[in-house]
């Protein structure tokens, strides 16, 4: 399943409220308490998950593409 940007943001905002999370717990701590794990990421599509059979290989942008990208409206 292919992400979207929204998916992309989300993951990205959930992965640094649990950092910010880890660092205020980190810094509140007794000093004698064992130190809180580090927050695992958000697993993305590519990072070792299972793909569908059949998805395309990754590829780069061609010059094209990326002329096309930068001159569309927004």
């Amino acid at each position: 399943m292919d992400w979207t940007v929204t998916d992309h943001l989300l993951a990205a905002v959930v992965d640094h409220l649990a950092v910010a999370n880890w660092m205020f717990a980190t810094v509140n701590r007794d000093e004698d308490t064992e130190p809180a794990d580090y927050p695992e990421p958000v697993p993305r599509p590519g990072d070792g998950a299972v793909e569908p059979a059949g998805s395309p290989e990754p590829r780069s942008a061609t010059l094209a593409e990326v002329v096309a990208f930068l001159n569309s409206p927004a």
